[in-house]
């Protein structure tokens, strides 16, 4: 059996695997490696894949699912779904447990589940290439991800029949594939801006081990944000020409969108582009409405400044935490689509104080990351030159809410991983016979500005004055950045655990079945690629 190192991206996904000491990435069925992170239903109850799905983000939006990745372990409430609902085309509505859930032509399907179908597909794409089955997977996920997005990733696993032997941060990924072997001692810099994230991450390299200093970032931020400054660009110049917002429509939105997209990569490469539009939106007559349009770069950059802004802050916050200059930083790796942005890599350049390394492929190097890692934990790493010892860190602080509506801090930002802290408290009410402990993530003081992570009741409490009963409350951190909280009764010596990922979450019943699912879908929504 293979293993696979899997990078599951908002735009696109790449799988690679280990194969003689030599990582190799698996095509799609166009040969290329980058699987589009797309999943299309049909009313037929077919369901289409990556590149076979993306042209149906025009000709059937609104049952076209992309971008999950931004929306996975969010609670159907959070900012970013409320925000992500006004640009898609597709419908999400509340489900079980405040879950985000996509309203399929045939039923309805929690992110997770969409998530788990494609990688299924990346699954069974790495089977056909490798002629092996693939039972387990390293996958990775942003290093500013929160304990819900990381456990919603492991669910995906499990629905897509893969044992997820490790979530990994994508900087770290992209690190241990930067200097496994390499026998260097260097203080790097790992900027990741992908399709619909953003993350730096600093890390001391000292020959193959690998110790991450400080991350940060923004899940909120990426590539898809980038698009939608091109899109008002191109709708503004359509509504200019024909008096009709095209953003206003779903189909032409959508239509707009992809052209966003395509408009970006070229001015990557050109100082300007120029094209027509056909068949954006329907006149009052009927007869069909185009787009001759002409974009500088410069106009890009200038829609665009403030969002890279907003990375090279991250830069500086990350950087303040590991008590570290700019100036520092030995090597900065570029990892991700949005890197290709001249402006970014500019951006980049000019804060460092040196030429970021675009030698590697910002696109592949997180899947390569994940393929050497999985290796090394599936295999003790017996087909690589050497073996890494990766050290991580907490992205973000964790606590609890206590009285006042203040948070508690268990466990400080950028903590090494894995790590377990505990700390006493009392109860706040005479003759109290129960506690409910609410947990949250995040540096501020007021715990409603932090995110709530969930919560858990320890019962049956000795009767007393207030103050008088201690309640001991441990938070535990594992190497995949996922939680657990452990309530002790100090007089009883009661114990309550519990995995704390209640808002948003799927339960373990419906992974389970969604698993099942996953298991009898028909083989024949699987395009072929081609073999080893």
């Amino acid at each position: 059996m293979a293993v696979v190192g899997i990078d599951l991206g908002t735009t696109n996904s790449v799988v690679a695997t280990v194969r003689d000491g030599q990582v190799v990435v698996v095509p799609n069925s166009q040969e290329g490696y980058l699987h589009p992170s797309v999943v299309s239903f049909s009313p037929d109850g077919l369901k289409y894949f990556s590149v076979d799905a993306v042209a149906r983000r025009i000709l059937d939006p609104k049952n076209t699912v992309y971008s999950a990745k931004r929306l996975i372990g969010l609670p159907f409430r959070s900012d970013e779904v409320q925000k992500a609902l006004v640009r898609l085309p597709y419908e999400l509505r509340e489900g079980n447990n405040e879950q985000a859930v996509f309203i399929g032509p045939d039923r309805t399907y929690t992110i997770p589940e969409i998530s788990g179908l494609l990688l299924g597909y990346l699954r069974q794409c790495a089977e056909m290439f490798l002629s092996d089955s693939v039972n387990a997977a390293v996958i990775t996920v942003p290093a500013n991800f929160n304990d819900s997005q990381r456990r919603a990733t492991v669910d995906a696993g499990r629905i897509a029949g893969l044992d997820v032997l490790r979530v990994l941060n994508e900087p770290t990924a992209a690190a241990l594939a930067y200097g496994l072997g390499q026998n260097m001692s260097q203080r790097i810099a790992v900027y990741d801006f992908g399709g619909g994230t953003f993350d730096v991450t600093i890390l001391q390299v000292e020959n193959d081990v690998f110790e991450v200093l400080a991350t940060g970032g923004d899940t909120f931020l990426g590539g898809d944000d980038l698009d939608s400054a091109l899109l008002s660009i191109l709708a503004d110049l359509f509504n200019a020409e024909h008096g009709i917002d095209p953003r206003n429509d779903q189909a032409a939105r959508s239509r707009l969108l992809i052209a966003a997209e395509q408009v970006k990569r070229h001015l990557s490469d050109f100082p300007e582009a120029r094209g027509d539009l056909k068949n954006i939106a329907v006149g009052s007559s009927g007869e069909p409405l185009a787009l001759r349009f002409h974009i500088a770069r410069t106009v890009f950059e200038t829609a665009i400044r403030g969002l890279v802004g907003r990375t090279i802050q991250a830069c500086q916050d990350v950087l303040a935490s590991a008590q570290l200059a700019a100036s520092q930083i030995d090597e900065v790796i570029m990892v991700g689509g949005t890197t290709r942005v001249p402006m970014v890599r500019a951006e980049v350049e000019k804060y460092f104080g040196r030429p970021p390394r675009t030698d590697l492929n910002p696109d592949e190097v997180v899947a390569w990351g994940a393929a050497i890692q999985a290796e090394n934990l599936a295999n003790a790493g017996e087909s690589l030159p050497s073996r890494a010892v990766l050290l991580d860190v907490t992205p973000r602080a964790l606590g609890i809410a206590v009285t006042g509506g203040f948070a508690e801090r268990i466990i400080d930002r950028n903590v090494p991983v894995p790590v377990e802290q505990t700390r006493i408290f009392s109860t706040s009410a005479d003759n109290q016979t129960s506690v409910r402990i609410q947990v949250c993530q995040g540096e501020s003081r007021r715990f409603e500005e932090n995110v709530p992570l969930g919560e858990l009741e320890l019962a049956d409490l000795q009767a007393a004055r207030r103050g008088a009963v201690s309640i001991e409350v441990t938070f535990k951190v594992d190497t995949n950045g996922i939680l657990r909280v452990r309530a002790r009764d100090g007089a009883t010596g009661a114990v309550r655990e519990a995995a704390v990922n209640v808002r948003g979450a799927m339960s373990d019943s419906e992974v389970e079945e969604a698993a099942e699912r996953q298991k009898y879908r028909e083989a024949s929504n699987l395009p072929e690629v081609p073999q080893e």
